[in-house]
């Protein structure tokens, strides 16, 4: 059987947890990079054997060899390149977030449909964590009851890196955009995906990108700028769904906190867990509460296996195995909510979805 022959486009920083994990599967080919920085699509290349580097994705997609493609460009430009890529035959895995808005959402969406059967899938790759795959396991087997609310935060004191992810026309957004996507996401599959109701959201540009601080040392964008950032500080909501159930939310790129944290935790009528940072499990048998701790290799999201298993499950469904379990509705969805937090800040009222 040939390999599959995939196309890598951006080839930043995200760029390499894909590189890596195709390079560990027998079954695919890096054939082709591209990235609009000539000299580094060229480095990549070289680095992961590809044949062929661009600087124009439109000349990797007329490749009639190509049979998928990871798009790891910056936001902005994830519906046009998915969308060209799914009309020139190709399958996609597209990062995080799926776009901008709910309008590029829904035309990706059509694209899919109309694309004889292609796959997309969506970055979600926290839904690959070791720690997620066996919470879900007893989560559909009952055995935590109907999940009605959940609690995610993820919150860094110093962690605008400035660049693209501080630009608001090339991201979309901040740390709601970048972070939130991850942690409500998350909560929102373990709970089963239920249809959103309502949001109601604020955020906060306070701070900036804190350049000033000095003694610590933090993540800066290759295009890093101290003088460009035109994103939230922090943002916060509470998401409410049809069947009751409500998730609340805060992340941040910049606080005035002790230190950074993440914390993600579901609840249930039988049990609960905590899965960051590491996965716990609290439930009642013989009417005393019990907390477990699974004898697993990582209680946490542990980011190579993740994006491993991510691209293995890619993978998986171009050859016909299995479906995917974050397709592009899915996508569509969380781009509803977080959109919906955006607006009901703008506006400083609940905004309802349904």
């Amino acid at each position: 059987m040939e390999p599959i022959k995939v196309g890598v486009i951006g080839a930043g920083s995200i760029s390499e947890m894909h590189f890596e994990s195709y390079q560990h599967h027998d079954d695919v080919e890096v054939y082709a990079v591209c990235d609009l920085n000539g000299q580094r699509a060229k480095a990549k290349a070289e680095k992961y054997g590809a044949e062929k580097y661009f600087t124009d994705y439109r000349q990797l997609l007329d490749l009639p060899e190509i049979d998928a493609v990871s798009v790891c460009t910056w936001n902005d430009s994830h519906a046009e390149i998915s969308i060209a890529a799914l009309n020139s035959g190709k399958h996609v895995l597209v990062e995080k977030p799926l776009c901008k808005t709910v309008e590029e959402a829904l035309a990706i969406e059509k694209a899919v449909q109309e694309s004889n059967g292609k796959v997309l899938q969506v970055g979600f790759v926290r839904r690959f964590g070791t720690n997620t795959q066996v919470l879900k396991k007893f989560i559909d087997a009952g055995d935590l009851g109907d999940i009605y609310y959940a609690k995610a935060s993820c919150l860094r004191v110093l962690g605008n890196p400035g660049g693209w992810f501080a630009d608001k026309e090339r991201s979309g957004g901040g740390p709601l955009i970048d972070l939130g996507v991850h942690v409500i996401d998350l909560c929102w599959y373990l709970m089963g995906k239920p249809k959103v109701q309502s949001v109601s959201g604020n955020t906060y540009s306070r701070l900036g990108n804190r350049s000033n601080v000095e003694n610590k040392s933090f993540y800066k964008a290759a295009d890093y700028d101290r003088h460009k950032n035109t994103v939230e500080d922090l943002a916060n909501a509470m998401i409410r769904f049809e069947n009751g159930a409500s998730l609340m939310v805060d992340v941040s790129f910049t606080l005035h906190a002790k230190g950074e944290s993440v914390a993600v935790n579901v609840y249930g009528e039988k049990g609960g867990a905590e899965v960051e940072p590491e996965l716990q499990i609290t439930t009642e048998k013989h009417n005393t509460i019990l907390n477990a701790t699974p004898q697993i290799d990582a209680l946490s999201f542990d980011f190579k296996k993740g994006f491993q298993n991510e691209i293995d499950h890619f993978v998986s469904c171009l050859k016909g195995d299995v479906e995917t379990i974050c397709p592009v509705q899915d996508g569509v969805e969380i781009m509803k909510i977080l959109a919906g937090v955006y607006e009901s800040s703008e506006k400083g009222k609940e905004i309802y979805l349904s």
